[in-house]
This record gives C-alpha cells, sequence and structure tokens, in this order.
C-alpha cells in the first residue's frame, strides 16, 4: 500500500531513526556494553540448563519470584551456538525493537500525528547506561515488561473501540500477556491493571461472554509456570515478592522520597550519566509531574465533552483529544478563534488521527478511548512511582535500584503530547479582536515552553547516550581480562575456585562451567550461591584455588596467608592456587 504524499518523510525518517536505535544497541553488544555480572550470567546458566536438557527451572535461581522467560527464549541459541553473553542478549534486542514498533503503533492510534511519532521513537532510539541496561541485560524481567505493557495498551485500544477482526484471539492474547507478566515480574502490574480496567470501562457487555472466558483462560496458561509451582512447592511468590521489595527494611524517609522522587524519574526514564545523575540534569523530576497532570486533565477533558457515537468507519477521524475533520487538517485550517477557545478550554489543540469506531454494545469512540488508554498510562506511570518509592530500594541503592522505574518508557507518548500540540499551535493573526490577544499572548509563552522542554528532553537524552558511548572501550578492556582469566584457569586445569558473589556465576557462565565457583563474603565465610550445586561441588574437590579482583577486599584478606597459597595475576585479578 502506498502511503499518501504528505506521509512519507516522517515514515522514512521514523525507520531511520528506528534503525538507528537497534543498530546502537547492537553495536554495544558487539563490544561488549553494558557490562555484564554475575546476576545476567545466573540467567545465562539457566538458559544453559535448558539448552542441556539437565534442568528445566520455573524462577531466577536463589529465589522463588521473577520467572525465566529470557532463558527459555535464549536457550535454542545456545543448543545451535553455545553459551555467550551476546547470544542471551539477542532475544532482549528482539523485545526493545518490538516495544518501539508497538510505542510507534500504539502513538498513532491516539494521536495519529506521525511526526509526532518520529519524536517518540527518536527519543527511543536514544539510550543512557540506564536505559540500555534495562532493555539488553538479561537479568530478569526488564527487557520484556516494556513490550508485553505496550502491547497490552495496543490491544486494549482496538478492543475498546471496537475494532473488527479476530476479537476473540486478541481477547485471548491479552490475558495470555497478563497472565505471562505476573509470572515474569510483577514491576508491570500498574500496567495491566490500567489497560485491563479500560476494557472493563468500555467493553463489560463482551466480557460476560465468550472474550471473558479466553481471556481467563489465556491468562491462566500465561501464569502457568507460577500457578503450577505454587501448587506443587506450597510456595507463595506473592509474599516472596513482597519481601524483596523491603518496603518494611531500613531505609529513612527522607532517603526515599529523594530516590524516588528526585533522583528515580531522571535516571529511570534515561536523562543521566552513568552511575550518577548531574544537578542540571534533573530537571526532568521537576517537569515529569507537569507533564503528568497535563496529560491526566486532558484526558479527562475528553471524557467529560466527548459522549459515546458511532461513527461512519469511512468519514470517522477523531483523535484523543476531540473530533476533526476527515483527513488530514493543517495548521492553517484551525481558526484563530477556534484556537484560543480551544486553549481556554481544554489545553494544546488536538493533532489529527485518522481512526474508526464500531457499534454495539459498550463499545467507545476513538476519542473517548485513547482517552481513557492515556489516562491508564499516566495512572501506571503514578502507581509505579509510588510503589518505588514506598520500598527501601529507593533509599538504599537509589542508582542501580532505579532500574525498577523502567516501565515508565510505556507512557512517554502520553506525557509528551501535550508538549507536541502546544509547540505546534498555530500564533494568532495580528489583526484579531482585542479580547483575543490576551489568550493569544499566552498561547504564545505556551508554545515557547514547550519548544524548550521538548528540546532540553531530546538534548538531555542525547547527552546521557554520549556518556554511554565514552564509556565502550573501558567496558570492552574490562572483558577482554575477564576473557583472560577464564583462559588462565583453565590452562592450569583450574576447575574450582570459590570467589565473590560478583566473580562466581559471571566465571562459571563464561567457562560454560569448565570452570565451578563457590562464594563466599570478604571473610572467607560461605556466601549466596543461587545455585547450590556448585557450592556443593567445590566443597568436594580435593584442592579449590581462589579468584578475587585485584584490590578488592577479599583479595587483601587472601594476601595474609602467603604460606598456603601461591599467587597467579592475570590483568585486572588475583588468582591464588593451593600449594602442591
Amino acid at each position: 500500500m502506498r502511503l499518501p504524499q504528505g506521509t512519507r518523510l516522517p515514515v522514512l525518517l521514523t525507520v531511520l531513526a528506528f534503525l538507528a536505535g537497534v543498530g546502537y544497541r547492537l553495536g554495544l553488544m558487539i563490544f561488549d556494553a553494558p557490562p555484564t555480572n554475575s546476576d545476567e550470567a545466573t540467567m545465562g546458566l539457566a538458559a544453559l540448563h535448558i539448552s542441556r536438557g539437565q534442568e528445566f527451572p520455573v524462577w531466577f535461581y536463589g529465589q522463588s519470584y521473577m520467572g525465566t522467560l529470557e532463558a527459555w527464549l535464549a536457550a535454542p541459541l545456545f543448543a545451535v551456538a553455545g553459551p555467550s553473553t551476546l547470544g542471551l542478549r539477542l532475544p532482549t534486542l528482539a523485545m526493545y525493537a518490538l516495544f518501539v514498533l508497538l510505542i510507534w503503533r500504539l502513538t498513532l492510534r491516539l494521536t495519529g500525528d506521525r511526526w509526532f511519532a518520529l519524536l517518540v521513537v527518536g527519543l527511543l532510539a536514544l539510550g543512557s547506561d540506564r536505559i540500555v541496561k534495562n532493555q539488553l541485560i538479561a537479568g530478569g524481567g526488564y527487557p520484556e515488561m516494556n513490550v508485553v505493557g505496550a502491547a497490552l495498551a495496543l490491544l486494549a485500544y482496538g478492543l475498546a473501540t471496537g475494532r473488527p477482526g479476530h476479537r476473540l484471539p486478541r481477547w485471548t492474547v491479552w490475558g495470555f500477556l497478563a497472565g505471562l507478566m505476573l509470572w515474569v515480574d510483577p514491576l508491570v502490574l500498574p500496567y495491566v491493571a490500567g489497560t485491563g480496567l479500560v476494557l472493563v470501562a468500555f467493553r463489560w457487555r463482551e466480557l460476560r461472554g465468550r472474550a471473558g472466558a479466553l481471556l481467563a483462560l489465556g491468562a491462566l496458561i500465561g501464569a502457568a509456570p507460577l500457578l503450577v509451582d505454587s501448587l506443587v512447592a506450597g510456595r507463595n511468590p506473592l509474599a516472596a515478592v513482597l519481601t524483596a521489595s523491603g518496603a518494611e527494611q531500613s531505609a529513612g524517609w527522607a532517603d526515599r522520597l529523594h530516590g524516588g522522587l528526585v533522583l528515580g524519574p531522571a535516571l529511570g526514564m534515561g536523562f543521566c550519566d552513568p552511575g550518577r545523575c548531574a544537578g542540571w540534569q534533573l530537571w526532568w523530576t521537576a517537569a515529569l509531574p507537569v507533564l503528568l497532570i497535563a496529560a491526566a486533565l486532558t484526558a479527562l477533558h475528553t471524557l467529560r465533552t466527548h459522549r459515546p457515537t458511532h461513527p461512519d468507519p469511512a468519514t470517522s477521524t477523531l483523535s484523543v483529544f476531540g473530533p476533526t475533520t476527515s483527513g488530514t487538517v493543517t495548521s492553517g485550517q484551525v481558526t484563530a478563534g477556534t484556537a484560543v477557545s480551544r486553549t481556554a478550554a481544554s489545553g494544546p489543540v488536538a493533532s489529527r488521527a485518522v481512526s474508526w469506531g464500531a457499534g454495539g454494545a459498550g463499545a467507545g469512540t476513538p476519542a473517548r478511548v485513547g482517552a481513557a488508554v492515556a489516562l491508564a498510562l499516566v495512572g501506571a506511570a503514578v502507581a509505579t512511582m509510588a510503589a518505588y518509592t514506598v520500598s527501601s530500594a529507593a533509599g538504599r541503592t537509589p542508582v542501580e535500584s532505579a532500574r525498577y522505574l523502567s516501565c515508565l518508557l510505556i507512557s512517554v507518548p502520553v506525557l509528551l503530547w501535550p508538549l507536541w500540540t502546544a509547540a505546534r499551535r498555530r500564533r494568532l493573526p495580528t489583526d484579531v479582536a482585542p479580547d483575543l490577544r490576551l489568550a493569544g499572548r499566552r498561547a504564545a509563552t505556551a508554545q515557547v515552553a514547550a519548544v524548550v522542554v521538548l528540546t532540553a528532553t531530546l538534548g538531555t537524552a542525547t547527552v546521557a547516550t554520549a556518556g554511554t558511548v565514552s564509556r565502550i572501550s573501558a567496558v570492552h578492556a574490562d572483558e577482554r581480562r575477564h576473557t583472560a582469566l577464564v583462559a588462565a584457569l583453565r590452562e592450569r586445569g583450574v576447575r574450582h575456585v570459590y570467589g565473590t558473589y560478583w566473580t562466581c556465576n559471571r566465571l562459571t557462565f563464561a567457562s560454560a562451567e569448565d570452570v565451578v565457583c563457590a562464594v563466599v563474603d570478604d571473610n572467607l565465610r560461605p556466601g549466596h550461591d543461587r545455585y547450590r550445586p556448585y557450592r556443593e561441588a567445590v566443597r568436594a574437590a580435593a584442592a579449590p584455588a581462589w579468584v578475587a579482583p585485584a584490590g578488592s577486599p577479599l583479595a587483601a584478606r587472601l594476601d595474609q596467608r602467603p604460606g598456603s597459597l601461591d599467587l597467579l595475576t592475570v590483568e585486572g585479578w588475583h588468582v591464588y592456587l593451593p600449594r602442591a
């Protein structure tokens, strides 16, 4: 199908932005960035065990929550090409690509503005250190959440507007994805709940029939690993999740509020440098509440002013924020009086979206459903931030724990839409009536402010992305040193070692279990082994070695035992071999 002449340029630019985002992340992966760790290696070991038919884990090793979907997706690749961090991350890269495509489609459904969709895809193509870690590292749950959340919102929009075609399968898929996330990671549940409420509000009669039954069946299938494990093992995964959230652990409320509401939004949404957030980068923290309020008020206004209708699918062009005329309307077609009245009554003038509705009980117009979806995404973002803020992680480890806010990217289109509509509003001519000039000056001020914020958003995200790129060489060098460590251990026939938590599973996975590592703390006491057979194997070994990063507390502790160990130095690492 050929695109209309006026839409070809934004679509072409969107394709280029999409390819740039995927290419950027693929390049990072080729150069071993973002840096891997023992948690990701734990998922890799699960994938290795599945590929060998050795074990079929339901949960991330060492805990009874967070499903192993990433391991199951990587296992076929491991069976064909062998285990590697790159192979483990190829499915997560595919999930990022699918997430961007779904968000692009959702943005067009809600707004119909291809230039705005380009802006959203361009922003998502960028990637700070925290963003690419969330999207690429197969550490459990984070890469899946955004793609599923976007899919749920898009499905909910289509089902609630009564869009025809394969409705029963779409109901089933929505239920399956919702159930799947109950197993994989509950952090996305605010988005599941929000989009589910949209379906209940607009299609409750349909849900009372076969659609509801199929949705429930899909949810049961998606959550089957969780349900079966709970029944067989008698475990309560919800209790495990609540315990892991640390809401009752020691962390002052001042620290939680600072980590959750000040550092969290800027870090979690990709506006900060690797491992830190400069003061100027925290401007997004002040802008986010304003954008949430603006998006919510705009959606609420649409819900109040638009009543259910059954438009003609051939001519209806309804946007999230109100009806427009058929076809593409340029800013020049909006009169000055219309612009001012819309500004005064409901905020930014709506962009135009070609959509259609369907008759039947409970059907919603595209405008009302779009507003409801937008409101659901705003509410889900607020709920996500609130849940993170009350957890101890926000106060104790705010930089690393900002990953818990990764779902906020699903809400980006509705957050930026008020800015976009304000920035693109056509200014009033100079010869308008005097009583409209004040409103025109206010609109012009809002337009300038919107342009500044949009520019700052893209600029800050670009600076954060550049910070990530600047670290690629250091990350690649660290991975080369770790590869040299594995080679040195193999060369000397070392098969069993002790090390710290952040050394062990990374080493075991990198060696494809040729070297098995058991965890100790800095005082040489047993630590947290996520996979217990490794400890048993090392304990049974005749003369296990010790591995520690150079300059680490464990290395200093082992240096105090020179009489019983021989030191082997590999760049960045100390290996302590037992004397024969």
